[in-house]
């Protein structure tokens, strides 16, 4: 949804007077954040009907197809010029009523994911973040290369401003290390087992998530007086852009957000793709990799590699200068403009 939100923004910004609804799911978490950003909401039934187990699946497609009766109510009542999807079950409701409307399809991570390959059978024009999505398309002239989409507030921190805000020394490197709302508890506890070794040589940004925060909470207590100046951690961080300013390498799980907030911020990362799930986060990640931008660490691998692995970047400056570049060079800071031009193109410039 926070790809979306950006393309929106960008999409007010050069036409102030565009009418937009959001549809999500019945009771979806995105609600409140999206009537936060004074957009419109209705909801859809909605279920996944692939892997979900033959007990389930009578019931999901009873859903899907009250889903779809809805959304055809909806697209009666607003009559949108163009429709704009970023994935998600969710979505498939919508795309089947509103097959005859044009339609813009994101997709956030390098492969796509089985709702983002239906949604495709559906989309007018394709947009994605990296140019090996391409290969995972039947429809190549449907494919648009726009980088992943990003708020336009997220880069208005300096770095001498963030560090002061820390009370970082600005002549040592500083490491971020998250792993999303919830947290990565693999990766928060390879940290803590080795937090006194790396405060030795970095400032640490720890944003934990709220199922760990407790646990490194206390750990952090017990930290030795000379170190916990180095230690600043936190549950959650609504001001992300200011974490990644301040860093020079993050250690993280491989979302699609790494495809974009990091080449942003030229930031090296150390990535530790989810292992619980398909591959999208290893795609991801070797995607940078391969590119000399980030370093891919195993999850089962972390407690064992996780300290050398960062100290060899940290204290490599040759090193961690020539993944910035790299880094650096994969930036589409223009990408949420480049998904609200194709909007405006297929909906027709006149009717906005």
């Amino acid at each position: 949804m926070y790809p979306a939100l950006a393309v929106h923004a960008a999409l007010k910004s050069k036409h102030p007077n565009v009418e937009t609804l959001w549809v999500g799911g019945e009771g979806g978490m995105e609600e409140d954040l999206v009537k936060r950003a004074g957009i419109p909401y209705r909801s859809v039934p909605a279920a996944g009907v692939h892997g979900v187990g033959l007990r389930a699946l009578p019931g999901n497609l009873v859903k899907l197809a009250r889903g779809v009766a809805e959304s055809r109510r909806i697209l009666k009542d607003f009559k949108p010029d163009v429709l704009f999807f970023t994935g998600g079950y969710v979505a498939a409701p919508m795309a089947v009523a509103g097959h005859d409307t044009p339609i813009v399809l994101y997709v956030p991570d390098i492969e796509p994911g089985l709702a983002l390959k239906f949604l495709a059978y559906f989309a007018d024009v394709v947009t994605v973040t990296a140019p090996d999505s391409k290969k995972y398309f039947s429809h190549p002239e449907r494919i648009v290369l726009t980088g992943y989409p990003l708020r336009a507030d997220l880069k208005v921190f300096s770095r001498e401003e963030v560090l002061h805000r820390f009370g970082f020394d600005p002549s040592m490197p500083t490491l971020l290390v998250t792993g999303g709302s919830k947290g990565a508890r693999s990766i928060n506890m390879a940290v803590l087992k080795n937090l006194k070794e790396l405060l030795d040589v970095a400032q640490v940004i720890h944003i934990t998530g709220s199922l760990d925060w407790e646990t490194v909470e206390s750990n952090a207590r017990q930290l030795p007086v000379e170190l916990k100046h180095r230690y600043q951690i936190m549950p959650y961080l609504h001001e992300m852009g200011a974490a990644l300013a301040a860093a020079d390498l993050v250690l993280s799980r491989a979302g699609a957000s790494s495809l974009g907030e990091y080449p942003l911020f030229g930031l090296p990362a150390v990535l530790v793709p989810y292992p619980y799930a398909w591959r999208y986060q290893k795609v991801n990640a070797d995607y940078l990799a391969e590119r000399n931008a980030a370093i891919v660490l195993q999850d089962e691998l972390l407690d064992d590699n996780l300290l050398p692995v960062i100290k060899d970047i940290l204290m490599n400056e040759n090193k961690r200068n020539a993944m910035r570049a790299a880094m650096n060079s994969l930036s589409q800071p223009r990408a949420a403009d480049e998904i609200a031009s194709q909007l405006v193109k297929l909906a027709g410039a006149a009717t906005l």
